[in-house]
């Protein structure tokens, strides 16, 4: 009598097991399991380069009123935390990424470039760790000489900051207001994304 070895269903259970092993494993497996491709990138460059800046950075100017930014806090390898929603009077740059994807790495340059134009009490900018993995990250901005802060969530990121994608950006005004909302990599060097920030800080 002939047994079998594996049933159908023993076979593919196999194969996620596997699937999940290489996830877990590999950082670039995940890359590409979430979306994060060359052509991506491309896209998202092409779409600043092409006159589409404005819109990247400023998506709810559209003259309706600008919603307050929720309660959130963030903390540094120190263990200072930060509550977005008490930090009125300055202009916040949150940016969410991991060392893993793509497109945050792409754009990454950019924003670095963007925060060597500012004074530090002119805007704050949060360059938060979506797996919560500080360690890592704040390798990865050593290695790459970037001089960005780096923070991981405290408490639950509300979805009208993350939904999901990364990299995703916000933007909060001096009043508290979330004015501007970006998913997607972008480059943060353009002249009129500079411009916004610039009148942000003057208001």
């Amino acid at each position: 009598m002939k047994f079998k070895i594996f049933s159908k269903a023993g076979f593919f259970t196999a194969i996620i097991i596997l699937v999940v092993g290489v996830l877990l494993i590999s950082p670039v497996a995940k890359g590409l399991l979430f979306g994060s491709t060359k052509d991506k990138i491309n896209e998202s460059t092409q779409s600043l380069q092409s006159g589409a800046s404005a819109q990247t950075v400023n998506e709810l100017s559209d003259g309706a009123e600008f919603p307050a930014a929720p309660s959130v806090v963030f903390k540094d390898g120190s263990g200072t935390t930060i509550d977005v929603s008490k930090q009125k009077g300055k202009v916040l740059f949150i940016n969410f990424w991991a060392t893993w994807c793509p497109p945050c790495i792409q754009e990454m340059p950019s924003i670095n470039k963007l925060k060597e134009q500012f004074n530090q009490k002119d805007i704050l900018f949060l360059m938060v760790d979506v797996d919560d993995n500080y360690k890592n990250s704040s390798k990865f901005m050593a290695n790459n000489k970037y001089d960005l802060p780096v923070y991981t969530a405290v408490s639950a990121i509300p979805k009208e900051f993350l939904s999901g994608s990364i990299p995703t950006t916000v933007i909060i005004d001096k009043e508290g207001k979330v004015v501007g909302h970006h998913e997607g990599g972008a480059d943060y060097m353009h002249p009129e994304i500079i411009t916004f920030l610039k009148e942000l800080i003057v208001k």
